[in-house]
């Protein structure tokens, strides 16, 4: 095991290196430019198209649907645990990096789902299948690179989307209530079973009414935190921005690592939080009901808005203010990000520690569930739709042991499997980026078009 892990440190550390950093946010910044700075649509026309419903349009569920569950595999303990992790590791300046991989990474999360949808197919028994596997095939006649990243992506699931979420679960429900991590761990695995074998129509239904509460919820509880540290959080703000880019201190055990560490855990908690340039959550931005690739594209990628711009802005200044709040604190000390985050919920009188709880909690499952989707759907790529049960079994078996694996090692082994199946997602959004922008600029200069049924740019 020690062998293994030190394998997986090596290799983390190989594919997070200064190239991967560069393709990933080279990629966020050549699509801002190049759809024209999408996200300003994705915010003013994106979010008032993913709450309407569009009927007629082909796909299995509503553009709300796919987007909560979208979000709800974004939306997890990356949030939460993977901003401390990202503040203990790369100190405050990550935060930084954290939310500019969010605003620059819209453009990259529309420019994937727009090629998701358009590349798309109906199965035999009229379902929607499409992400990245299927643009590499069909847009580029690369189907061995659809297939590493079905590949990537189908084991990606069992550790992004699984194995770290329910020890997340696992590990706030017994430092809370003292309930042993097995009995978590068999519980959850019940209740993803009795979700997930109701396909994609069963997880929509319970990420539409998971989603919104759960988002809601964890927000007001940083909102009353940053209420209470006020008084630190101009002073915050300052730090975080100064120590992204230089080493040096800060009151309460504050210490920027420079702009290497600041940028390589930035970035990476980044990807994991809100999955632009992942390729997953365009896998089930193919399935919602749309008229035109564009329409669905900027509802998808207001996901990377609410995921990384909001959420995750708002933990990392509950993070930085309750140290700067607390001298005792000392970040270099923590043993890792969820202890840090518990200390920044223990403001709250009585009821933060139950917040925290059941944030962690409610965001790990939803992620459970959402990924539960995209490893269905790669592994009916590469193996048939025979291979859904079996790997619905595994998948729920995993939940069920994953409270007694290493953290340390899932987190390093997730990280990894998000890069590799990076790779091949950005390589097709990049060689398709003149079909991204001929599509965007059929209907972005008229924007009200967006309401009409489109003749297809690609058969």
């Amino acid at each position: 095991m020690q062998t293994f892990s030190d394998f997986m440190n090596w290799l983390n550390g190989l594919v997070w290196g200064w190239p991967m950093i560069i393709l990933l946010l080279g990629t966020h910044i050549y699509l801002t430019i190049r759809t024209g700075f999408i996200q300003v649509h994705s915010i003013t026309k994106g979010i008032p198209l993913s709450v309407a419903k569009d009927p007629d349009g082909d796909g299995e569920v509503s553009q709300f649907a796919a987007l909560t569950t979208a979000l709800a595999s974004t939306i997890g303990t990356g949030n939460i645990i993977g901003v401390g992790t990202a503040v203990v590791l790369g100190g405050p300046g990550a935060v930084l990096w954290i939310w500019l991989t969010g605003i620059f990474g819209i453009a990259t999360k529309y420019a994937e789902s727009l090629i998701a949808v358009i590349y798309r197919v109906k199965t035999e028994d009229g379902r929607m299948q499409g992400g990245a596997m299927y643009a590499l095939e069909r847009g580029l006649n690369m189907k061995w690179l659809g297939v590493l990243f079905a590949l990537f992506a189908g084991l990606a699931s069992f550790g992004i989307g699984c194995g770290t979420q329910v020890n997340a679960i696992a590990t706030v429900t017994y430092e809370n209530f003292g309930i042993p991590n097995m009995v978590i761990g068999i519980v959850i695995a019940i209740l993803t079973a009795l979700v997930i074998f109701g396909g994609i129509q069963s997880i929509s239904k319970v990420c539409e009414l998971l989603v919104p509460f759960m988002a809601l919820f964890y927000v007001i509880g940083c909102a009353i935190i940053l209420v209470i540290n006020r008084d630190t959080l101009i002073p915050a703000i300052g730090v975080i921005c100064r120590l992204a880019f230089t080493p040096g201190a800060a009151a309460g055990g504050l210490v920027g690592s420079g702009i290497m560490m600041a940028i390589r855990y930035g970035v990476a908690r980044g990807l994991f939080s809100n999955e632009s340039g992942l390729g997953s959550a365009p896998i089930v931005a193919s399935s919602a009901k749309t008229r035109n690739s564009v329409r669905q594209a900027l509802v998808s990628s207001t996901g990377t808005f609410w995921d990384t711009v909001v959420v995750c802005l708002m933990t990392g200044l509950v993070l930085v203010t309750t140290i700067m709040r607390n001298p005792s604190i000392n970040a270099n000390e923590v043993a890792n990000g969820g202890v840090l985050t518990s200390m920044a919920f223990q403001q709250i009188p009585v009821i933060g520690p139950f917040i925290l709880t059941i944030g962690i909690i409610s965001f790990a499952f939803s992620t459970v569930l959402g990924w539960a989707y995209y490893g269905e759907r790669c592994v009916e790529y590469l193996l048939g739709k025979k291979a859904l049960i079996p790997y619905r079994i595994l998948y729920i078996l995993v939940a069920a042991v994953a409270p007694v694996i290493k953290l340390d090692l899932v987190w390093t082994i997730a990280d990894t499997l998000n890069a590799l199946m990076a790779i091949p997602n950005l390589v097709a959004v990049l060689l398709l980026s003149k079909v991204i922008v001929k599509e965007t600029k059929s209907y972005i200069h008229n924007i009200d078009r967006l309401d009409e049924t489109p003749v297809p740019i690609v058969k």
